[in-house]
């Protein structure tokens, strides 16, 4: 799973991304596989990989979780094929790691990270199995439920090299992870993992590998980096680690936030329109879009007040706004947990008991390294009221975590269909544009939605959403840190979580005063 990176001098010039071409160069480096898989996303991605490096950010703390959470699974994966050999393991030698893995090829046992190169090409493989005749199987690992278009490229790259540096691939498989699996005790991982086969769709792949490598290496000899357009390249298969910079010249209300405009917006952005108000009027748009450019247009929000009024209409008292925080990952930490299944551990619950009635506030954090779930639920039961509307942002997230708990534990179904009956979603009004504000930017979720309503956001918190919530509830619970640094973010994810429940309370407050009630 880890790549030695190909030694590249970086530029000495700042943001300016050109070099000087040198002489004494007379090819270009190596490709690893992560960078061919670049290359094929977008050639200015490449290029800056090897000519500017120090213009690509470094990976934020969620993208290194991920990676951290696909090492994990490539760890377990090597317990599929026993009694192997890691090759480099410490080692930072580019040719002492290629020596290493060819003197380990003669041993006939598994490789982990055993690393080929071949004409310009270079990879490492999750695993080689030995078979029969001097072939190999090569297992490339991965932590997601399927397989992807993205990881038959991956594997076709490998096998490229590998056969081409002397190895005899005899079949490619795609280790990933069982979706229906459920934990029980320790993780076996026969059962953890799923090995389909793809070598046929990988041949065909690797035929046309040396070609691809031969372009990308006149890409990256370039003295200037390929002047690429944004599209929807930029987020597939992955958000590109340049996307913020290359989208930087798009004014704040721009086209490709037209609300399900998908190819519109970039055809717009070709025909020299990028700001949403510069739309012609006899240009085509849905409803929704033509609110997102007449609000742009003008800086007013849109406002349906008879919809409105009927959606405010539902709501009983006392008024419930709850909020889950939930944690997900690939290797289940609980039992009767299946992989990336959300596990809440955290609730706010802010109550207006009447219409002039005093707020009140509760929370429940789960302390502790067991699985949160039966305390999570006896605390939200027990402090839930019987009765009124139970309010959520994307309701659905809500009762779908309340729904898997209780296929753990049953006796809460009773209550959760009392739940289901009460629960109004406050996400619709919004992702229906029967308000909209400019400021949102096309999006109707909370942290676009609270700041353009109430003027009131997450800035003044330590922790400003979901993502960031759940990587330092597990860094704090199951990492080692101090009690005082515990305490510290515990604290920090209250506030986050109050606010989200106390955010809702403003929408609402925000909405009956835009329609007089």
């Amino acid at each position: 799973m880890n790549e030695v990176r190909p030694r590249t001098k970086p530029s000495s010039r700042g943001s300016v991304t050109r070099r000087r071409a040198d002489p004494a160069r007379t090819r270009a480096p190596f490709i690893s596989k992560s960078k061919f898989l670049w290359g094929l996303q977008c050639p200015k991605l490449l290029w800056h990989a090897y000519n500017a490096k120090h213009l690509i950010p470094e990976p934020d703390t969620q993208q290194q979780a991920v990676f951290d959470q696909g090492h994990a699974v490539g760890e377990l994966a090597r317990q599929l094929f026993s009694d192997g050999i890691e090759i480099g393991k410490g080692m930072d030698d580019f040719d002492g790691i290629l020596a290493a893995s060819k003197m380990a090829v003669r041993q006939c046992r598994p490789l982990y990270e055993a690393a080929f190169a071949f004409n310009g090409g270079y990879a490492r493989a999750d695993i080689l199995n030995p078979v029969d005749n001097d072939q190999w199987d090569l297992i490339e690992v991965k932590s997601t439920t399927s397989v992807k278009d993205i990881h038959l490229h991956d594997l076709a790259f490998q096998t490229y090299v590998f056969n081409g540096a002397g190895l005899k691939i005899r079949r490619c498989i795609l280790a990933h992870i069982n979706p229906e699996f459920v934990s029980h005790g320790a993780i076996d991982s026969r059962e953890f993992f799923v090995q389909e086969e793809v070598t046929t769709p990988v041949a065909e792949l690797s035929r046309g590998v040396e070609a691809k490598l031969e372009a990308m290496s006149g890409t990256i000899r370039q003295p200037q980096h390929p002047d690429i357009q944004i599209g929807p390249h930029c987020d597939k298969p992955y958000r590109c680690p340049l996307h913020d910079g290359c989208w930087r010249f798009l004014p704040e209300a721009n086209v490709t936030q037209l609300y399900r405009g998908g190819a519109k917006g970039f055809g717009l952005l070709r025909d020299g329109i990028a700001d949403l108000k510069d739309i012609p009027d006899d240009f085509a748009l849905t409803g929704n879009q033509e609110i997102q450019r007449r609000a742009a247009k003008t800086g007013q929000p849109y406002v349906d007040k008879p919809a409105l009024a009927a959606f405010l209409n539902q709501f009983r008292y006392p008024i419930s706004f709850l909020d889950f925080e939930t944690l997900a990952t690939a290797i289940p930490l609980f039992d009767g947990v299946k992989p990336f299944q959300q596990v809440p551990f955290q609730f706010s619950l802010h109550v207006v008991p009447s219409p002039n009635g005093k707020l009140a506030h509760d929370q429940f954090l789960a302390a502790g390294t067991a699985d949160p779930r039966p305390e999570f639920m006896r605390r939200l039961r027990d402090a839930l009221a019987e009765r009124g509307s139970v309010v959520a942002f994307n309701a659905q997230f809500e009762l779908a975590r309340l729904e898997e708990s209780c296929d753990a534990m049953p006796q809460f179904r009773p209550w959760l269909k009392n739940v289901e009956s009460r629960a109004v979603d406050l996400l619709p009004p919004f992702r229906g544009f029967r308000y909209y504000h400019p400021k949102q930017n096309g999006s109707a979720s909370m942290k676009a939605v609270l700041p353009a309503l109430t003027g009131k956001g997450y800035d003044d918190l330590a922790i400003q959403e979901g993502g960031a919530a759940s990587l330092e509830f597990l860094r704090v619970t199951f990492g080692d840190v101090t009690e005082e640094e515990r305490r510290r973010v515990r604290r920090q994810l209250e506030e986050y979580c109050g606010r989200d429940t106390e955010g809702m309370l403003w929408i609402v407050g925000a909405l009956r005063k835009l329609i007089g009630v």
